[in-house]
């Protein structure tokens, strides 16, 4: 894991993530630290969910090819194996 939070460490995703949407957004906070992983389908807060950072790895090990992207910053593809592009937010 490139990330170098602990691996525990809670991270913002969501249910749909959970249910096997792919991972098409990460942003890295930078209020908070906090990293988040959604796919893009719903921002409905209803479906906030938080999980563990090695959760989020081990459903989808690409994330770690943003495991350094600056905080205030967003990652963003269009499909799971996709070119990652990155802007602040």
């Amino acid at each position: 894991m490139n990330f170098t939070e602990d691996p525990k460490v809670g991270v913002l995703t969501t249910s749909r993530v959970l249910a096997g949407s792919p991972i098409l957004m990460v942003s890295h906070d930078a209020d908070d630290g906090g990293w988040q992983f959604l796919c893009g389908t719903t921002n409905d807060s209803a479906d906030g969910k938080i999980v563990h950072l090695d959760e989020i790895v081990a459903m989808d090990s690409t994330v770690c090819e943003v495991a350094d992207l600056p905080l205030g910053w967003l990652a963003f593809r269009d499909a799971v194996g996709g070119e990652w592009k990155r802007e602040p937010q």
